[in-house]
């Protein structure tokens, strides 16, 4: 019968074999800059999202009550958050994740700029307002599509369990990280001009795009 230690032992030694294979696979940096990138502007967004509904027009913010903004972050928002996903699941069960890599990207960065419009214009129209948040949220469902499939690609093989997890673990560093500074940042500049900034982490969110090496088979659902 083994002894607590070697058991003990074994543990540590399959938990330290378990990190090596994981930064042994193939495009291990690529993928690491892949997870810390592919959320770069929605990181940000997410944190000032409320706050910009919230706050009233002399700084910036559009004015709602908390009710409202109840209403559109928390029910439209995560209605079309929930659809944007789903189609997504549809879609790339259809043709694939590397087909469909390119637009998923563009949804998760280019919506944004409907941010943009209401932090320039500071509509009162709440219907403006909801649909506009409704197209954000749908095209980061869509978009998180593809960086839950490539999660499990990548993870896939032996210790796949483990290394998903560690995957998971960069995906919260790539929300936390540029979410810490969100705040800071837009006292600096003010809410327009945080959306521009948000809009010019679309590039090293896309830039990363052509360097992604998938099957094209990957993701489609089997006949």
């Amino acid at each position: 019968m083994p002894s607590a230690t070697s058991s003990f032992a074994e543990v540590i030694r399959e938990f330290g074999n378990t990190f090596k294979t994981f930064f042994q696979k193939p495009g291990v940096a690529l993928t690491i800059t892949f997870m810390l990138l592919y959320r770069l502007g929605e990181a940000m967004l997410v944190k000032m999202a409320s706050p910009f509904l919230l706050d009233a027009a002399e700084v910036g913010g559009l004015g709602l009550t908390t009710g409202q903004v109840g209403v559109v972050y928390g029910t439209v928002g995560i209605v079309a958050l929930t659809l944007g996903g789903i189609v997504g699941g549809i879609a790339a069960s259809r043709q694939g994740l590397k087909f469909w890599i390119w637009p998923m990207a563009l949804s998760i960065t280019f919506p944004h700029l409907t941010y943009v419009y209401l932090s320039y214009f500071l509509p009162h129209n709440l219907i403006l307002i909801n649909i506009a948040v409704a197209i954000e949220q749908f095209g980061y469902g869509f978009g998180f599509t593809a960086y839950m499939l490539y999660m499990i690609y990548f993870a896939d093989g032996k210790h796949k369990t483990a290394h998903y997890a560690m995957l998971t673990g960069f995906m919260a560093l790539g929300m936390m990280l540029p979410g810490m500074i969100a705040g800071w940042l837009q006292e600096l500049i003010g809410y327009y001009h945080f959306f521009i900034f948000i809009m010019l982490c679309t590039i090293p969110t896309l830039a990363v795009i052509p360097f992604m090496k998938i099957d094209r088979n990957f993701g489609k659902k089997k006949k």
